[in-house]
Order: C-alpha cells, then sequence, then structure tokens
C-alpha cells in the first residue's frame, strides 16, 4: 500500500504540466488513510496532487468541522469520496481574519444555506462565496478539490 501511495504522490509531481493524469476511485482510500495519520490540531489534512498553473488539485481528509472560509480569487470544486458533511455557504463569515492573500477565515457563517453532501457528490462554490464544512462527530471526510484560478 506504501508502494501505492509513494508512486501515486511521484506521479502527481513528476507528470508534465500538459500530461493527462488519471486518479483512480480506489486510490482515495488509500490517501485518505494516509492523511487521517497526519491530521493537525483542526482535525484537518491535505496534499496537492496537481498544480497546472490556473487550477490545482487537493486530496483534503477532515475529521473533525472546518472554518468558514471565503476565496477572492478562486473557485473551488469538491469531489466527495467518503464520509458525510454538511456544507454551509453564503451568509457572512463571522469574526473574520485574513489568513493569506486573497483569503478570509473565520468562526462561523451568519445566515448562510445547509446542504449535506455525501460520497460522488460534486460541489462548486464561486469566488467570493463564504462556504464551511460541517462534520458530525466521529465523521471521516475525505474529498478532492479542484481550486480554480478566476483571474
Amino acid at each position: 500500500m506504501r508502494y501505492l501511495i509513494a508512486m501515486f504522490a511521484f506521479a502527481a509531481v513528476a507528470a508534465a504540466p500538459d500530461a493527462v493524469q488519471v486518479w483512480k476511485a480506489a486510490e482515495f482510500p488509500a490517501m485518505g488513510k494516509q492523511l487521517a495519520g497526519k491530521l493537525n490540531p483542526q482535525r484537518f489534512a491535505n496534499t496537492q496532487i496537481g498544480n497546472y498553473g490556473n487550477h490545482s488539485l487537493l486530496v483534503t481528509h477532515r475529521q473533525g468541522s472546518g472554518e468558514a472560509e471565503v476565496h477572492d480569487t478562486q473557485a473551488d470544486i469538491f469531489f466527495v469520496q467518503e464520509g458525510a458533511a454538511t456544507l454551509v455557504y453564503g451568509g457572512k463569515v463571522m469574526s473574520p481574519r485574513n489568513t493569506a492573500p486573497n483569503e478570509i477565515r473565520g468562526a462561523s457563517i451568519s445566515g448562510g444555506e445547509n446542504k449535506p453532501i455525501a460520497p460522488g457528490d460534486i460541489v462548486h462554490i464561486p469566488a467570493k462565496v463564504p462556504h464551511q464544512l460541517i462534520l458530525a462527530p466521529g465523521v471521516k471526510f475525505t474529498y478532492t478539490i479542484a481550486k480554480v484560478d478566476t483571474k
């Protein structure tokens, strides 16, 4: 299994920007398990699997709810592989703070919409739209994010 993960990571880094890359659904459970062993204090870990100039791909694993966030110049596209969460979107970020250029994070969202998401779901979040993932206790949630520059 470690060999597969190492090969996967190498292929993602070594591929030319114009090369076609395919990730098989069977690869994601192993990636989720690997990331689960690297959780930060917010119970979150991710790894970039591709960077193509105007967009990038990350595999993300959560075992706790995320902060509210807004990306001013990037859209997010989520592809859910494992677990279930509630996506809160719209509304206003509470206790906002700049964490990087064009990035705002905060404690929660006030006045947003709630949408349950589960494996197989695809979510598009336009730039400038507040969003947050809420997980029930004990849930393991793995998803791929495509971050697309909107400038």
